[in-house]
């Protein structure tokens, strides 16, 4: 609750420690009889202390309230004039225009140094006008440099400062934008390896799972040993996918370089592959392929588009029930590669490799990190037939991966 009182706030050290020195200074000259006015001034000596012990008080307020000990500085510095006066007074005045402008509002700041500079001038014209000595040039000289040479000279330092305050800021800035480039490297190299490897794993173990499975519940020798040599071929290729991987981790002092990344040419023997895998689910794969086969695509488009087809081909071996899987590769009039592929949809009986729902989004990322569109989900039958089938469909922007002639 609000009890009506002003909280003044502590003075640091320093300004106790100056405005005593200021006050002990300043009685030392007066008990020693030196003054700055001389014994001719109109009131007794004892008065210079007022100002002075008024003075030494403001030094407490100088740096928490640097506007209000300046205002009631200016008014106790001019009765000091009618007094023998003390040069400790002028010296704490000095030093309470100076900190008014570096400790003060960035207004304060800029208004107290013109301020001060306008009183100069105007104090040296008024002087001259009334003695018409040389003398007033210097009492002008003199409230110069107790009023706009301080003033003038805590703009220099609050300058100084405030661009050593935006130095710092922009430093501290660039760290912390260097920090979040760092994070979002990091995570984003997580996830372009979280999708290698789950694209080149997930379809050889998927296939091992299911003959296995499949080794198991059947008890036959021949559909066995069919069983055993899938699941050892795609446990060789499984292991040399993980070695790519590795070669990828590998940096240029490692031993081993990084192979060469997939591409659309290796779709034949992919679906190929799929043929073996997806045998004993009676799946049947086929590859409509109506590109160009002049020339290759950017190694970035062709990588997204080997993924897609073997992630989808992978879901169709766990997911599918018997029936044709088509993979579609083509061209658009807008110079995009489209590929798709179609499944048949509904559940069927056999053993079943279990899904984590991972490979849709990383399908995703790869086709948004292309600006392409994605698209998966149940479509009609292309042949009018009431069943449904999945289809997955990707539109990535072809990027020339050649080097524009001059």
């Amino acid at each position: 609750m609000f009890d009506g009182r002003v909280t003044i706030p502590r003075p640091p050290r320093d300004d106790a420690l100056i405005a005593i020195a200021g006050l002990l200074g300043g009685l030392l000259l007066w008990s020693l009889g030196v003054h700055t006015n001389g014994p001719t001034a109109p009131l007794p000596s004892w008065v210079t202390l007022v100002p002075l012990v008024v003075m030494s008080g403001l030094e407490l307020l100088r740096r928490t309230m640097p506007r209000t000990a300046l205002l009631a500085g200016t008014a106790a510095v001019l009765v000091d004039p009618f007094t023998p006066g003390s040069i400790a007074t002028l010296l704490m005045f000095a030093d309470l225009a100076y900190a008014a402008v570096v400790y003060g509002t960035p207004a304060s700041a800029r208004r107290i140094p013109v301020t001060t500079g306008l009183i100069t001038i105007a104090v040296t014209i008024g002087f001259l006008a009334w003695l018409r000595e040389p003398v007033a040039l210097l009492i002008g000289v003199v409230t110069g440099l107790v009023s706009f040479g301080p003033a003038a000279t805590g703009a220099i330092v609050r300058n100084h400062r405030d661009a050593a305050d935006a130095a710092r800021l922009r430093a501290e800035q660039t760290a912390l934008l260097a920090e979040m480039d760092r994070t979002q490297a990091i995570a984003a190299e997580r996830a372009r390896m979280a999708r290698e490897l789950h694209d080149m794993v997930a379809n050889h173990l998927s296939a091992i799972a299911i003959h296995s499975t499949a080794a198991l519940s059947i008890d036959d020798e021949v559909t066995t040993k069919q069983a055993l040599t899938v699941i050892r071929e795609n446990s060789v290729e499984g292991l040399a996918e993980m070695r790519r991987l590795i070669g990828l981790l590998r940096d240029s002092s490692g031993d081993a370089a990084p192979a060469a990344a997939p591409t659309l040419e290796g779709l034949d023997a992919l679906v190929e592959q799929a043929r073996t895998n997806g045998a004993a689910s009676g799946l049947t794969f086929l590859l409509d392929d109506d590109r160009d086969s002049g020339g290759r695509l950017a190694a970035p488009v062709e990588l997204a588009a080997y993924r897609i087809v073997q992630e989808s081909l992978t879901n169709a071996i766990k997911h599918a029930k018997s029936g044709k899987v088509l993979v579609e590769v083509s061209g658009t009039a807008d110079g995009a590669l489209t590929v798709a592929v179609s499944s048949p949809l509904g559940s069927r009986s056999g053993p079943r490799a279990p899904g984590s729902g991972a490979g849709l989004v990383g399908m995703q990322e790869r086709v948004a990190l292309l600006d392409g569109t994605f698209e998966a989900g149940p479509a009609p039958c292309p042949t009018g037939g009431p069943e449904k089938i999945w289809r997955v469909r990707a539109v990535l922007p072809v990027v020339d991966d050649e080097e524009p002639s001059a």
